[in-house]
């Protein structure tokens, strides 16, 4: 494994010269928040802050899409034909993502890219797209994500490992498509001696050992899911929940959207948009059914999705990576760890 030490010095010309070959995201401070976006021409990823407020998933998934449009002037050729327009997939490259939103991107990849379907826009996104990952030295309050499968120091879903080391860093090289990105950004230094992955070693430990949460997830795949979906607790969550959607704008896990067509003169596109599941327009028919018309349909339905459905579907653990957002953004305090502990916990014998 090739582990590559990259002087502070040397970083923003190894991020200016990539920039030859790469559109690159990276995080950046808008109106006092940490965000993910495309970095300006003079803008760098600003490596040392707090973690974003929302994940760099809208670097596949971007929250406007246009997917098909068409004209409507019948001396046109393929005139009313809705087709796919033109997109930039040339490489890029997302600085300084954490280890718990690559795992993101990889269980969304399980949605977007299966054995039947194949999203061409989020895959073709993800093709194009280098990851360059940011250990997490010093993990926040909320974060949970050893319990979920990542945690600070995790690799999956990243083609490169930054470590932080005051001065400089240490990149551990995960991929050939990461050791590319580096070559081009002229990191493409000797390999470090194996002190450097006792340091990474030493450094991810500590960094594990301040994660003081601890989910249980070990019974959910043995539950009946009749069961949890009948459970009595869900009236009592909902109580406080007031469908403001916060929580799945920011989680990097939530991939549901609408489809919306605009006219404008000769011209017409289609369009697709984030949306939420806690939103009572999401499953509204043109009927006017609603099949989850109910605000404690709504929410059993985002943590059945994430902690249950998506589990029993692929096997892969819950659809959670453990970041924490959504517990820290919630307006009325409504917490995935206490939820996830209830169901994991949960026995229908045990209700009167």
């Amino acid at each position: 494994m090739k582990i590559i030490k990259i002087d502070k010095n040397d970083w923003t010309r190894g991020i200016d010269k990539s920039r030859e070959t790469y559109q690159l995201f990276g995080p950046v401070t808008d109106s006092g928040q940490s965000i993910f976006k495309q970095l300006d021409k003079n803008a760098y990823p600003e490596m040392g802050g707090t973690n974003s407020v929302m994940s760099p998933k809208s670097v596949l998934f971007p929250q406007t899409e246009k997917i098909l449009a068409a004209s409507l002037d019948a001396s046109m050729e393929n005139h009313h034909i809705m087709q796919r327009p033109a997109a930039d997939y040339s490489r890029r490259a997302v600085i300084g993502i954490r280890p718990y939103d690559a795992k993101a991107v990889r269980l969304v990849k399980l949605n977007f890219d299966t054995a039947d379907y194949r999203d061409p826009y989020w895959c073709d996104a993800h093709g194009a797209t280098t990851f360059v990952g940011l250990a997490v030295n010093q993990p926040s309050a909320v974060d949970f994500s050893i319990s979920m499968g990542s945690g600070p120091f995790g690799e999956e879903g990243l083609d490169v490992l930054l470590v932080d080391l005051e001065d400089h860093y240490l990149a551990k090289v995960l991929t050939p498509k990461g050791g590319a990105y580096l070559s081009d950004a002229g990191f493409d230094a000797a390999a470090e001696t194996d002190a450097s992955l006792t340091t990474i070693e030493t450094m991810q430990l500590a960094a594990e050992a301040a994660i003081t949460t601890t989910v249980p997830t070990d019974r959910l795949q043995e539950k009946a899911l009749l069961d949890l979906h009948g459970a009595p607790f869900w009236e009592d969550l909902a109580f406080t929940c007031i469908n403001c959607g916060t929580c799945t704008f920011v989680c990097p896990t939530c991939w549901c959207f609408d489809i919306q067509d605009e006219t404008k003169g000769k011209s017409t596109s289609r369009f697709r948009n984030w949306d939420t599941c806690m939103s009572p327009l999401f499953t509204l028919h043109g009927s006017g059914h609603n099949p989850r018309g109910k605000k404690t349909q709504r929410v059993r339905q985002r943590f059945m999705h994430k902690l249950k459905y998506f589990l029993d579907k692929y096997d892969q653990g819950t659809m959670c990576v453990g970041c924490g957002r959504c517990v820290e953004k919630c307006p009325v305090n409504i917490d995935i760890r206490s939820i996830c502990s209830t169901m994991n916990a949960y026995d229908p014998k045990d209700v009167a």
